[in-house]
C-alpha cells in the first residue's frame, strides 16, 4: 500500500515562507497524480495544488493559492513539495499530501478529492498576523 508523509509545517507570521514535504513509498511517483489539499478546523477540505505523474505536464492551483505557492517532485526521491510564499492567515490549516493511481486524469478532477486514492497524516500550518 502507497504510504504518504508530510512534514514540513509549522508556524510563521503573515508573509512568511514555508516549504511542505511528502516522503511516498511503496510506488514511484511518476507512475502517479500527487497533490496537496488542506482544511481548517470546521472547514472541507479543499485542493491547494496538483501535479500530473511525471512532473512536467499539467499542474493545477487553487486561484487563493495561485502566484504563492508552487507544486514540485521530486521522483528520484519519491518525494513531494509545496513551497509557500507570503503566508496569510487564511492559509492556516492541515495540509495533507494525496496521490491518485491514475494513468490519465482530466484536469478539472486535479483538485477534487474525490479523484485521489491515498492520503497522508497532514501538517500542521498555522499562520499568524
Amino acid at each position: 500500500q502507497v504510504q504518504l508523509v508530510e512534514s514540513g509545517g509549522g508556524s510563521v507570521q503573515a508573509g512568511g515562507s514555508l516549504r511542505l514535504s511528502c516522503a511516498a513509498s511503496g510506488y514511484t511517483g511518476r507512475s502517479y497524480y500527487m497533490g496537496w489539499f488542506r482544511q481548517a478546523l470546521g472547514k472541507e477540505r479543499e485542493g491547494v495544488a496538483a501535479i500530473d505523474r511525471d512532473g512536467d505536464g499539467e499542474i493545477s492551483y487553487a486561484d487563493s493559492v495561485k502566484g504563492r505557492f508552487t507544486i514540485s517532485k521530486d521522483n528520484a526521491k519519491h518525494t513531494l513539495y509545496l513551497q509557500m510564499n507570503s503566508l496569510k492567515p487564511e492559509d492556516t490549516g492541515m495540509y495533507y499530501c494525496a496521490a491518485a493511481a491514475r494513468s490519465s486524469m482530466p484536469s478539472q478532477l486535479l483538485l477534487r478529492r474525490g479523484a485521489y486514492n491515498y492520503w497522508g497524516q497532514g501538517t500542521q500550518v498555522t499562520v499568524s498576523s
